[in-house]
């Protein structure tokens, strides 16, 4: 896998967006100008104790001076949130990588139905701004567990009917929402788990490519061992078992394969596969690209069958 351009940031800014959500701002040293990210993009956060995070873009522009991001603090999390609410500092440095988009926006559409939970409101925010700037027509639907935990709700309210926000006893319908919408619609979801479920349950009969999601986490439990690894390169073998994951049999055999949030997000574990079939439980590859079988993200997918073969 291609190295990833990194970026030596300053931490500039700290605000607050909403209850539990931080708003901070990145630039460079020296004042210039950043690379360009268009709606949907994030970038990635290397934080201390190896915790690396991607983050959606509150901003979409050409040339960016600043990079803004939205973090909530997530106290059942594995403690990167709560590190950047407790413990970053503006005037802190930051190894950052460059924007990415997983989750892009189709500008030309007629319509985009938009439809965001929680901190899922940050690339949608980003689209908003876009699709505004473009003309588009969109309409979305924000649900947060309170007012005080929707940020930017204040903001959003300014767009009239075009923003339904669903706070307090206010429930978001997302199969009423996507039964709604016009066929030639594109339609977004971003938001935590149950809603995303929901909303691919309400898709699914769907043109595929009218939909779009964008997970923060994983979908899909890891595959746990039980098969064998060959390495074409160092001409060795690898047996994985019950219990472990590739990444983890790896490491622990001594082969060094780059890694980072280990839940099947960054990528940063992908290697190539030369033969076998892989059993894709990642969400960084692409629905084509897991279809062509020529590549495994090692931390958290596994082998159909009992042998893979790997460009190691």
């Amino acid at each position: 896998m291609p190295g990833r351009a990194l970026l030596d940031l300053l931490l500039a800014r700290i605000s607050d967006a909403a209850g539990g959500v931080k708003l901070f701002e990145f630039r460079h040293p020296q004042g210039r100008v950043l690379p360009a990210a268009d709606a949907g993009s994030h970038i990635e956060l290397h934080l201390p104790k190896g915790f690396v995070r991607q983050y959606s873009l509150l901003d979409a522009s050409d040339a960016p001076e600043a990079y803004h991001v939205a973090v909530k603090r997530d106290a059942a999390g594995r403690g990167a949130s709560r590190w950047l609410h407790d413990a970053a500092r503006e005037g802190f440095r930051f190894l950052v990588g460059a924007p990415e988009n997983g989750f892009p926006l189709t500008e030309e559409a007629p319509c985009s139905v938009l439809i965001a939970g929680g901190i899922g409101i940050a690339p949608i925010r980003c689209m908003i701004a876009r699709l505004d700037a473009l003309g588009r027509d969109w309409r979305l639907h924000y649900a947060a567990r309170s007012r005080a935990e929707a940020a930017f709700a204040d903001e959003l309210t300014e767009h009239g009917e075009r923003a339904r926000i669903y706070v307090e006893d206010a429930v978001l319908d997302i199969e009423a929402t996507v039964a709604a919408a016009s066929p030639d619609a594109h339609l977004y979801c971003c938001g935590p788990r149950a809603m995303l479920q929901a909303f691919e349950r309400a898709t699914v009969a769907h043109d595929p490519a009218r939909i779009h999601t964008e997970y923060f986490f994983p979908r899909h439990e890891p595959t746990l061992g039980g098969f064998t690894l060959e390495l074409a390169r160092s001409r060795r073998e690898v047996a994985v078992p019950r219990g472990q994951t590739i990444l983890d049999a790896l490491l622990e055999a001594g082969v060094n394969v780059p890694h980072a949030c280990l839940e099947g997000l960054c990528g940063r574990c992908e290697v190539s596969v030369l033969a076998g079939t892989p059993d894709h439980r990642d969400e960084y590859l692409s629905p084509a690209r897991r279809a062509a079988g020529r590549t495994i993200v090692t931390c958290r997918s596994g082998v159909i069958g009992d042998r893979l073969t790997l460009d190691l």
